[in-house]
C-alpha cells in the first residue's frame, strides 16, 4: 500500500451536507445568545464561561498527551500507555512491540488538552497493518470540548475493539498508525506505533 492510500485513510470521512462553520474562540462562544438558558446549559457543560479563556488563542487547539490500550482482562497493576512526548519509547515499539493479548476486548483511551476555541469534528483514525497490507481501520469522534476551566485534560475511551486470534494473528508484527484531525483537515496528532499477539499479556 503506498503513502497516498495511507494519507487517504487517515482522512475524516465527509458527512454529506456538512459544512464546519468558522472558528471561534472560548470567549467568542460564551457571549454568542447570552439570554438562552439551553445554550448556556450547553456552554457550561463544554467549560464555557465568559471571561474564562483558556488563554491566547494561538498554537493548536488540541494537544494530545497519552494513547492507552485498556482491557478488563489485563493482570492487576499493568497498564500499557504512551506519553506521545516521549518519541523514543514510541520508536523503540517498532523493535520491541508491545504484546496484546489475542481473542480479548480491549479499547484504545486518549487523553488530550484543549488549549483555546471549541472543538468539535475532531476524530481519532487508527490504520493498523500487517506486512504492508491494511487489515483493520478506526475511526471514532472525540466529541465536543471548550478548555477546561482548570485546565486539566480530558480523557476519551474509544469503542470496545476484540484483537484477533489464531496461529495467523500472531504470526509477524502490526504496525499502527494513529491521527487525531478535525473537519477541516488540521492534525493535532499523527504518531506510530507497533504490536504483536500473544497468547497471555506479557
Amino acid at each position: 500500500m503506498s503513502a497516498n492510500e495511507d494519507q487517504d485513510d487517515l482522512k475524516p470521512t465527509n458527512t454529506p451536507g456538512y459544512k464546519p462553520g468558522a472558528a471561534k474562540s472560548a470567549d467568542e462562544y460564551a457571549k454568542l445568545d447570552a439570554e438562552d438558558e439551553s445554550l448556556a446549559r450547553w456552554k457550561a457543560s463544554l467549560g464555557i464561561v465568559p471571561g474564562a479563556s483558556g488563554g491566547e488563542a494561538s498554537g493548536p487547539k488540541v494537544t494530545v498527551l497519552t494513547l492507552e490500550l485498556a482491557s478488563p482482562t489485563l493482570p492487576p497493576g499493568k497498564q500499557i500507555a504512551f506519553d506521545l512526548k516521549d518519541t523514543a519509547r514510541l520508536a523503540d515499539t517498532k523493535k520491541n512491540p508491545i504484546l496484546i493479548k489475542e481473542g480479548v476486548e480491549y479499547n484504545v483511551r486518549i487523553t488530550f488538552k484543549v488549549n483555546h476555541s471549541i472543538i468539535s469534528g475532531v476524530r481519532y483514525l487508527q490504520l493498523v497493518k500487517r506486512a504492508g497490507v491494511k487489515v483493520d481501520k478506526m475511526e471514532q469522534m472525540l466529541g465536543s470540548y471548550g478548555p477546561s476551566p482548570n485546565g486539566q485534560p480530558y480523557t476519551k475511551n474509544f469503542e470496545p475493539e476484540e484483537s484477533p486470534s489464531g496461529l495467523l494473528a500472531r504470526s509477524g508484527t502490526y504496525s499502527v498508525r494513529s491521527r487525531v484531525v478535525d473537519d477541516d483537515g488540521e492534525v493535532y496528532a499523527d504518531w506510530e506505533w507497533y504490536f504483536k499477539l500473544a497468547k497471555e499479556w506479557s
